[in-house]
C-alpha cells in the first residue's frame, strides 16, 4: 500500500510539472508574499521582482552599466539641464490604451506630488532622484522634454529605476493607486493575486516586443522555507528560485537543476534609529561596528560566498572606498569594549536594544550572528522577525520612536551610481534615509558630486562623503552577497547581472 501511495504521488508531481511545461508558465518560488505593486511607492524586494515584469522605464541599464532606450527609442542632451526623449510609437498599456508623452508627463508629475493626489510618498520625489526636475513637457505625442533645476550627473541612471516607471493614469483614477492594480506596459500583466499563496501574470499580447517574449506567463508561489523551495525545485514543482550559498552544492549535484550566480549590488547592513538616546552616542555606534566580525558572519550566513563591504559595495568598482582604508571596519572587540565602558556600560550594566529583522533568510540569519557578536560588548539584542508588510511599514518609521525598534537589519540595493549608494540613503531628508542621519558636509558633497559630469571629480566627492558616513556609523555595511538562482535544467535564456536580474523576456523552456 505504501509503495502504491509513493508511486501515485510521484505520478501527480510528474503530471503537474508536465502540465506547467505544456502551458509554458514559469513557476517561481518566493521567500515571502509581495506587499503591493505600485512602483512609485513600494521598495519591498518581492514586490519589485513582480513589478519589474509589469512596468518599464524610459531607459534601462546594460551589464556594463551603460544605458539603452526602453520606452524611449533615443534621446539628446542639448544642454547640461535639458533632456529630450523620443518615445517608441507602438507601446500600449495593459489596458490597451496607447502610451504617449502625456503619460510620461503624468508619471513624473505623480512622483513629484504635482497631481490632484498631492504627495503620495514617492521614493523618487527627492532631489537624489527626480526632485530636481523643474519642468516635464510633452512636445508632441511622442516627444518629452525634461528641464532640470540643476545639473544632475545621475539623471539617466535614475531614470532606469522602477521609481520612474511610466504608469497608466486611467488605472490609477479607477483604483486610487497601483498597490493591487496593474498600470504598466511590461511584457507580462497581472492576472491574479491570492494573498500568502501566489501571484499570477500572463503574457501581454500587445507588448511592443511581443515576438521576443517566449513564456506565456509567470506564477509566483510563496514558499517561505528555503529547504522546501529546494525540494520543490528537485521534484519539478517550481522552475526557479533564489537560493543561499549553503544549498548551492546540493543543487549543483542534481542533473535536473542548474545554478546561475552573479556578484550583486545588494548588501546587508545594520541601521541605528537615531531617536534612540543610547544610539545618539557615537561611541556606542562605533563600538557596534568595531565588534562586527564580517568574515565570521559571511562564513556562517553565506557559506563564505559574499564580500565584506561598506555602504558602497565592491560591485560598484572604483566608487567603493577599500575597506583597508576604513579603520572602524577592522574588527577589534577589545577596542569596542573599551568604547562601551567609556560610554558607561559594563557586565553589570548592559545595553538592551530591540532589533527589527524580516523573513528574508539573509536578514534573519545575519541578525542572529550580530546578536551573538554584540553580546561580547555588553549589548543584548532582542530580535523580532516581522512579516514583510510590517517590516516595510517599520522601515519607513526607523528614525522615530513610533517604529518601536532601536535597530534594523536591512538588505539594501546600492544601484548603479554612487548617487543612489550615498545620497539616496544618507543625504538629509532623502527618501531612503530612514534612520534619521544628517550631516551638513555629506549633504554638500552629494550636491557637488551630482553637479559635475567629471567622473574623477565625482569620485573624490563621494569618497569623502562615504568616509564621513562610515565613521558616523548610523548605518553599517556588512556583506555584499553573491546571488544564486537555481533553475530547472530545461530553462534557458536567463542571464542575471547586477544591472538587471529581472529580464525574463528571453526565457524559454527547452522542449
Amino acid at each position: 500500500m505504501k509503495k502504491c501511495l509513493i508511486l501515485f504521488l510521484s505520478l501527480v508531481l510528474v503530471c503537474f510539472a508536465c502540465s506547467a511545461l505544456a502551458d509554458n508558465i514559469l513557476r517561481w518560488g518566493f521567500e515571502s508574499d509581495p506587499t503591493g505593486f505600485d512602483p512609485h511607492t513600494n521598495p519591498e524586494d518581492m514586490s519589485i521582482r513582480v513589478m519589474n515584469q509589469l512596468y518599464e522605464t524610459l531607459v534601462a541599464t546594460n551589464p556594463d552599466m551603460t544605458y539603452y532606450g526602453r520606452l524611449a527609442e533615443s534621446w539628446e542632451n542639448p544642454d547640461e539641464v535639458t533632456y529630450v526623449f523620443h518615445l517608441r510609437q507602438n507601446v500600449k498599456f495593459h489596458s490597451g490604451r496607447p502610451m504617449t508623452a502625456a503619460d510620461v508627463v503624468y508619471s513624473f508629475e505623480r512622483i513629484l506630488g504635482r497631481t490632484e493626489a498631492g504627495d503620495i510618498g514617492a521614493l523618487g520625489s527627492k532631489s537624489t532622484y527626480y526632485g530636481d526636475i523643474d519642468t516635464v513637457e510633452a512636445v508632441d505625442d511622442y516627444t518629452v522634454k525634461f528641464v532640470l533645476k540643476n545639473v544632475n550627473a545621475a539623471f539617466l541612471g535614475n531614470l532606469s529605476s522602477n521609481y520612474g516607471a511610466i504608469v497608466d493614469k486611467d488605472v490609477i483614477a479607477a483604483n486610487g493607486d497601483l498597490m493591487r492594480a496593474d498600470g504598466g506596459t511590461g511584457p507580462f500583466m497581472l492576472k491574479d493575486w491570492v494573498r500568502d499563496n501566489n501571484v499570477s501574470l500572463v503574457k501581454f499580447a500587445d507588448y511592443w516586443e511581443a515576438d521576443r517574449v517566449r513564456l506565456d506567463g509567470i506564477t509566483y508561489y510563496v514558499i517561505g522555507d528555503e529547504s522546501a523551495r529546494l525540494a520543490a525545485l528537485r521534484t519539478g514543482e517550481i522552475d526557479i528560485s533564489t537560493m543561499s550559498a549553503s544549498n548551492v552544492p546540493i543543487a549543483e549535484k542534481d542533473a535536473n537543476l542548474k545554478v546561475l550566480s552573479y556578484q550583486s549590488n545588494q548588501y546587508i547592513a545594520l541601521g541605528c534609529n537615531m531617536s534612540t538616546p543610547a544610539l545618539q552616542d557615537k561611541r556606542v555606534r562605533q563600538a557596534i561596528t568595531y565588534a562586527t566580525d564580517r568574515e565570521a558572519l559571511i562564513n556562517i550566513v553565506f557559506s563564505g560566498q559574499a564580500m565584506a563591504c561598506s555602504i558602497v559595495p565592491p560591485s560598484l568598482g572604483h566608487w567603493s572606498v577599500p575597506l583597508d582604508e576604513l579603520d572602524v571596519y577592522h574588527t577589534d572587540v577589545e577596542k569596542a569594549k573599551a568604547m562601551m565602558e567609556e560610554a558607561g556600560y559594563s557586565k553589570t550594566n548592559r545595553l538592551s536594544l530591540k532589533v527589527a529583522a524580516g523573513l528574508l533568510d539573509a536578514i534573519r540569519q545575519s541578525a542572529v550572528v550580530l546578536q551573538q557578536q554584540l553580546a561580547e560588548i555588553y549589548i543584548d539584542l532582542d530580535i523580532v522577525n516581522l512579516e514583510q508588510g510590517e517590516y516595510v511599514d517599520t522601515w519607513y518609521k526607523m528614525a522615530t520612536p513610533e517604529a518601536g525598534f532601536d535597530m534594523m537589519v536591512v538588505q539594501d540595493g546600492a544601484g548603479t551610481d554612487p548617487n543612489r549608494s550615498v545620497a539616496f540613503f544618507f543625504k538629509t531628508g532623502a527618501s531612503a534615509n530612514v534612520f534619521g542621519y544628517s550631516n551638513e558636509r555629506v549633504d554638500e558633497l552629494c550636491d557637488l558630486a551630482l553637479s559635475t559630469p567629471d567622473p574623477d571629480i565625482r569620485e573624490g566627492y563621494y569618497n569623502e562623503a562615504q568616509k564621513i558616513c562610515i565613521d558616523d556609523c548610523v548605518k553599517t555595511g556588512i556583506a555584499c552577497m553573491t546571488m544564486y538562482y537555481v533553475t530547472s535544467a530545461n530553462l534557458d535564456g536567463f542571464a542575471p547581472t547586477a544591472a538587471d536580474a529581472s529580464n525574463y523576456r528571453d526565457m524559454y523552456f527547452v522542449k
